[in-house]
């Protein structure tokens, strides 16, 4: 009888030890909202003058899951404002996510 036992501690054990490792491989959140991001930002109208406008954006997500962009660092002021414009409000779907953590994005929109 303590064989029996024994043998199922172990293979309940064996069985959560798999169920902790297929949830530790979940997508991380950054990439995640990455892609999000470049999808907001995508189908834009900007003649740019220069190869590449590249902007780096601080934003964090409040309780509703909307993006709230604090700054975005750039050179262009068109390129401020229409990524303001895009993503400021806007929800974003994220699994695992704590109100107020401050992200970093790179943004590069191509000429």
């Amino acid at each position: 009888m303590r064989k029996v036992s024994l043998t199922l501690v172990i293979a309940a054990m064996l069985g959560a030890r798999s169920l902790f490792a297929l949830e530790s491989r979940s997508t991380d959140p950054k990439t995640d909202l990455s892609t999000q991001i470049g999808k907001l930002l995508e189908k834009n109208t900007f003649v740019i003058k220069e190869a590449d406008l590249t902007a780096e954006v601080l934003f964090t997500l409040n309780r509703d899951h909307e993006l709230v962009v604090i700054s975005v660092k750039t050179e262009d002021t068109v390129l401020d404002s229409f990524v303001k414009g895009r993503l400021n409000y806007q929800k974003v779907q994220v699994s695992t996510f704590k109100e107020g953590k401050m992200f970093k994005v790179p943004v590069r929109v191509k000429g």
